[in-house]
């Protein structure tokens, strides 16, 4: 039998190494504990237990003798009727979870409806979105704005969340300098997760699996409380909503987060080396010089020098030309980075 054989003795009721001694016992006619054990690996006393288990579900029966021994009964009659008292009792389980589902629905109240969920508690908030996040099995889409939830949750890119989730985020620059908001980020695209920022977002949200949505009830104040939209139409929308930021939003890498000189030996019509390049990208969507330094873990004066490098190329004294005209030669185009 194949190693994955024990995991599923489980669920028979049988534990793994019952099923082991089962496997051993349809193999050969007959057998006594102390060979059991051998064939098993276990000690006489762990085998002689598996085959009495084995013999109260009728898997095995004693042989008398001088020394007892065992021998297996048919696998497929045997194990067909463990097999359906099983289903008989997942059966009552199943009764019980409608029970308890009718219950919470009548305490629940506007969960009833099952398109949306009202947690008017600010510590409501963490549970749910943990639960959400363990349960997402192929995508995470989040859009994060100020003001933050001070208190401890869960955030997206954790552990927790599936090997496999796509991760993608959105973060407003004007909160990307908050200390929270940038080891979040950085902990998602160490996962793999995909990271983008916007001048300005319209609401604070996070879909999973394009099944359940968390938003706040209001913009300005997340403590207030927080809304889980279940309604497909709703989620749809809200899907759509993200698509359009995302697709306006700047893509940022921070795989490549370290202070390297700059590349040498172009002349300026090349265009910035590939640092410089990545300033400009975060520059043109208006974070400033100490986020960008946070970001890239540099300091803030090689934000300036390079940025002053690229005024110097383009002819351009303020942050707004430098920013308008490397978008004109195409410096914010492509991939960015060393």
């Amino acid at each position: 039998m194949d190693g994955t054989a024990g995991s599923l003795w489980a669920v028979t009721g049988l534990d793994p190494l019952a099923g082991r001694v089962l496997e051993h016992l349809v193999a050969v006619p007959s057998a006594d504990a102390t060979e059991v054990a051998s064939a098993v690996g276990v000690s006489s006393a762990e085998a002689e237990r598996a085959l009495r288990h084995l013999a109260d579900s009728a898997l095995a029966l004693q042989i008398d003798g001088t020394t007892p021994r065992w021998a297996a009964g048919p696998p497929r009659s045997s194990l067909s009727a463990l097999l359906a008292r099983r289903r008989a009792e997942l059966a009552r389980v199943d009764g019980i979870v409608e029970r308890l589902h009718e219950v919470y629905e009548a305490v629940s109240g506007p969960r009833a409806a099952h398109l949306v969920e009202v947690l008017e508690r600010q510590d409501e908030v963490p549970g749910r979105y943990g639960q959400l996040l363990k349960g997402s099995s192929f995508e995470v889409l989040h859009l994060a704005k100020p003001p933050y939830v001070t208190a401890a949750q869960p955030s997206v890119g954790e552990s927790g969340v599936a090997p496999g989730v796509r991760m993608r985020s959105v973060y407003e620059t004007e909160g990307f300098t908050d200390a929270v908001s940038l080891t979040t980020a950085l902990r998602g695209t160490d996962q793999g997760g995909e990271l983008r920022l916007a001048a300005r977002l319209p609401v604070k949200l996070v879909v999973f699996d394009r099944a359940a949505a968390l938003l706040p009830v209001r913009g300005d104040r997340p403590a207030a409380g927080s809304l889980v939209v279940h309604s497909p139409a709703l989620v749809v929308a809200l899907v759509a909503l993200f698509e359009s930021v995302w697709e306006r939003a700047e893509p940022v890498s921070l795989a490549s987060r370290h202070d390297g000189p700059a590349s040498k030996g172009g002349p300026a019509t090349e265009g910035p080396d590939g640092r410089t390049r990545e300033i400009l990208h975060m520059l043109a969507t208006g974070m400033k010089d100490e986020a960008i330094a946070r970001v890239l873990q540099v300091s803030r004066r090689t934000v300036q020098k390079h940025v002053s490098e690229a005024g110097s190329l383009l002819g351009a004294r303020t942050r707004f030309q430098i920013a308008l005209l490397a978008a004109e030669r195409g410096w914010l185009k492509g991939p960015v980075g060393n």
